[in-house]
């Protein structure tokens, strides 16, 4: 069985990208990443729209278990992980509550229940897909 995820970027500014996150349509939280540009920066590119595995395996640089997003374009390492601002994610997904202007809240709970609500469909043997749209 394929469990679909979809972040769909909402917001735009010049150093970060607000979206939506849902779980199989429903919605979850909200998302921030780095800015969405046409040339890859190190550090301050969102990773390309388009559809990624995603799989749970142990974060070298966090030392914990994490959503590792496979085959992305230019980039490696990409994962869904907590932090706060474009500042915290080198590219990759931060999930929270956008209650606060260029920022997430709250992330470190969403962090733990996308981490275990995809090791359990892991565990249930299906594959787990994020879709990132506009």
């Amino acid at each position: 069985m394929k469990i679909e995820l979809v972040l769909n970027r909402k917001h735009f500014a010049d150093t970060y990208a607000i979206g939506k996150l849902y779980v199989e349509g429903q919605y979850l939280c909200d998302t921030i990443e780095d800015a969405v540009r046409d040339e890859k920066i190190y550090g301050e590119t969102a990773i390309p729209y388009g559809k990624y595995r995603v799989r749970v395996t142990m974060s070298p640089k966090f030392g914990r278990l994490l959503p590792l997003l496979e085959d992305v374009p230019n980039f490696e390492g990409i994962r869904i992980h907590r932090g706060n601002s474009a500042i915290d994610t080198h590219g990759c997904i931060l999930p929270g509550e956008n209650k606060v202007k260029g920022q997430v809240i709250n992330s470190t709970q969403y962090e733990e229940m996308l981490t275990g609500y995809i090791r359990l469909q892991e565990k249930l043997g299906s594959e787990v897909y994020i879709n990132i749209t506009k």
